[in-house]
């Protein structure tokens, strides 16, 4: 799912001569010009500068934002004249069946439709079974980690740090060596693809502002500068290393074309087996299987290593003429919107992070970090807060309970060797520690909850009501439909505590009773 976006003009780039080629439509390719150059080499250099110091807090990363998408801006701004000529997707899509029929890949159940709030999709030529194979992708058409070592791009793989650490990363650049060389075998793939998204890494800095109150304007941000980096990090590699110079890629590598290259990888990578070892896993860019949008559901798509194929199979009915949908995993609809670039208003798996931890200055902070321990939990860690009726899972339960003992309970009950059974029952509801332990955590839940709805600029009813309106700005749709979930977990959670609360409160013995 994604969108295009306005483009730009202006930068100080020039068309080079066109490579010695027999093809006469070759295109000349353009390249920046010496000044130029030198002022986004300077910019680089700062850009890298800022974004590899590790911030100080969170706050110190928002407040960093600002400078570091000044510079990217004016890079962009100077890159602007070596934007490729856009194409209209739509015409590319013939090409893409063909190249795919080519390579034994047999679409008869599927054509690729657009529909209306989703974009383009996969819709059925023919009534679908539950559990019915769609489509059956062959390893030789995926893009994967595999063939970028197999690829120009290989040399460089095998002496670069973060290339051998980052497979995604790699797969990022795989895809840009590949877009750039026009006798790509991939080049009906790479042609279908859309040449922008709308996750928060394409949001100018007002549209981040429709996020405030919410964990994903951190997460965004966050990935943002990452991006940032890694960009102005293989700037660098890629106009010093001598293995560069064979990618085609080093005069024109643009933040535009990197940010693209990222966002294509993190809406449509998917783990398959590796060629050579089966029991470990690499990522790989599927094609066609990757035109599926999401609904609830269940994992429908399995490898097969003696075949060698991804295999994709219904996970409902689906009448002719009617869009195929997939489970994409249990992904909040923040990790949506951040890494998919859309939000799923439905989710079933729905969930809101928050950040805990015992305090430093707490006197009994060293004795809850090894109750905590015992049941593999960290002293300061996110944890998250669910959609529907219980919100508080398992953990967070056993994590507010620890964090809410006393002295007293904390030695006579859980120092020392404690049975399994005991700290098992830290994570069940209906196992209290305690009335007046209850009550402590129940209260100190119900007022973060609070404190947490209170972030945000506007309420659950005012971005309800303005959800009604039509013709919104998708980026803006997107952060409304956010919120409103969000705020609807905080509220569940609020009424969740309050009573849980109340149940502690009548369970607590009255004076006198022992």
């Amino acid at each position: 799912m994604g969108r295009k976006n306005k483009k730009g003009g202006g930068g100080g780039a020039k068309a080079a001569p066109p490579a010695a080629s027999g093809d006469k439509e070759a295109q000349p390719v353009p390249t920046l010009s010496k000044s130029a150059k030198r002022e986004v080499n300077e910019l680089v250099t700062q850009l890298l500068e800022i974004c590899s110091k590790t911030p100080a807090s969170g706050a110190k990363e928002l407040e960093d934002y600002p400078e570091i998408h000044g510079l990217v801006e004016k890079i962009r701004k100077l890159q602007s004249g070596l934007k490729p000529t856009e194409t209209n997707r739509e015409e590319s899509f013939p090409a893409l069946l063909e190249w795919l029929h080519k390579n034994g890949v047999d679409t008869s159940a599927v054509e690729i439709n657009s529909f209306s709030g989703y974009g383009h999709g996969l819709k059925a030529t023919k009534d679908i079974k539950e559990t019915d194979l769609i489509v059956k992708i062959p390893r030789s058409v995926m893009m994967t980690v595999d063939s970028a070592l197999k690829s120009p791009l290989g040399e460089l793989m095998k002496e670069d740090k973060i290339l051998q650490v980052m497979p995604n990363v790699t797969l990022a650049i795989h895809l840009l060596v590949e877009l750039k060389s026009p006798d790509s075998f991939w080049k009906p793939y790479l042609d279908a693809l859309p040449s922008s998204y709308s996750t928060p890494l394409y949001f100018s800095p007002e549209e981040l502002q429709h996020l405030k109150g919410s964990p994903t304007l951190g997460n965004s941000i966050t990935q943002y500068r990452s991006i940032a980096r890694q960009y102005a990090y293989f700037y660098r590699l890629l106009q010093k290393h001598p293995s560069a110079s064979k990618l085609h890629i080093s005069e024109n590598f643009t933040f535009d074309d990197y940010r693209w290259a990222v966002s294509t990888v993190m809406t449509r990578q998917n783990l398959i087996p590796k060629q050579d070892d089966p029991s470990k896993k690499t990522y790989g860019l599927i094609p066609l299987w990757d035109m599926c949008n999401h609904a609830n559901g269940v994992y429908t798509t399995d490898f097969d290593t003696e075949s060698n194929c991804s295999l994709c199979y219904a996970q409902e009915d689906v009448t002719a003429g009617n869009q195929i949908f997939m489970f994409y995993g249990p992904r909040s609809n923040g990790e949506f919107l951040v890494h998919n670039g859309f939000v799923y208003p439905e989710n079933e798996h729905d969930r809101l992070c928050l950040k805990l931890g015992i305090s430093k200055g707490d006197p009994l902070c060293e004795a809850k970090s090894e109750v905590l321990g015992k049941i593999s939990l960290q002293a300061s860690r996110s944890f998250y807060l669910h959609c529907g009726e219980c919100p508080v899972d398992g953990e967070l339960l056993a994590f507010l309970r620890v964090f809410s003992m006393d002295e007293d309970t904390l030695k006579s009950t859980y120092s020392g060797d404690v049975k399994k059974e005991t700290l098992e029952k830290l994570m069940e509801l209906e196992n209290p520690v305690s009335p007046d332990n209850e009550g402590k955590l129940w209260a100190f839940l119900e007022t973060r909850a609070t404190l947490l709805l209170k972030a945000y600029p506007t309420t659950a009813q005012e971005d309800e009501v303005q959800l009604q309106q039509s013709n919104l700005p998708y980026s803006l749709l997107m952060a409304l439909q956010l919120r409103v979930r969000e705020k609807r977990i905080l509220q569940q959670t609020t009424t969740f505590a309050s009573r849980r609360k109340q149940m502690a409160k009548e369970t607590a013995p009255t004076n006198g009773e022992s």
